[in-house]
């Protein structure tokens, strides 16, 4: 395992759409760790392959407080949300900014895992918005976009 840059915001991969991965491989099986151990690293509780220069369709997600139950989404789809939340959203592609962004509550979410076996997953208040969240950087979208009112810096 290795720790992976993260890119910042102004970097043009962050803007571009990832491809879906077809097969499971050791370079695949590599780049989960890695971007486990990179996720875990800078105290995210999400990460995008784009957010690590791989224009591939995979996030890693760990919402657990005691940071050891990892979801993997390869390929992820949402295909329902309900409800919405408004609250603080931050990224690791744009460190020390926050920003109130309004969201689904509750999400749906198909896609494979690991072992390229389809499943589906639902989730609710911060597991829904960190699934909606690296979706989008899937698709070449910052959280910032969709931020109400004024991005704050963290000495404000």
């Amino acid at each position: 395992m290795a720790l992976r840059n993260i890119r910042t915001e102004g970097d043009p991969i962050l803007s571009k759409i990832s491809k879906p991965i077809l097969e499971m491989n050791d370079k695949t099986k590599t780049l989960i760790e890695d971007m486990l151990e990179t996720m875990y690293h800078a105290n995210g509780v999400g990460l995008a392959a784009v957010q690590v220069g791989v224009l591939k369709r995979l996030v890693v997600i760990d919402v657990s407080e005691d940071g050891d139950n990892p979801i993997i989404l390869i390929n992820p789809e949402i295909i329902d949300k309900e409800g919405t939340q408004t609250g603080e959203e931050g990224c690791l592609s744009v460190p020390g900014k926050s920003g109130t962004v309004t969201r689904a509550n509750h999400v749906k979410v198909k896609a494979f895992n690991k072992n390229m076996e389809l499943f589906e997953l639902e989730g609710d208040e911060l597991l829904a918005r960190a699934i909606q969240h690296e979706v989008d950087h899937l698709d070449g979208i910052l959280y910032t976009s969709k931020v109400e009112g004024e991005i704050k810096t963290s000495s404000d």
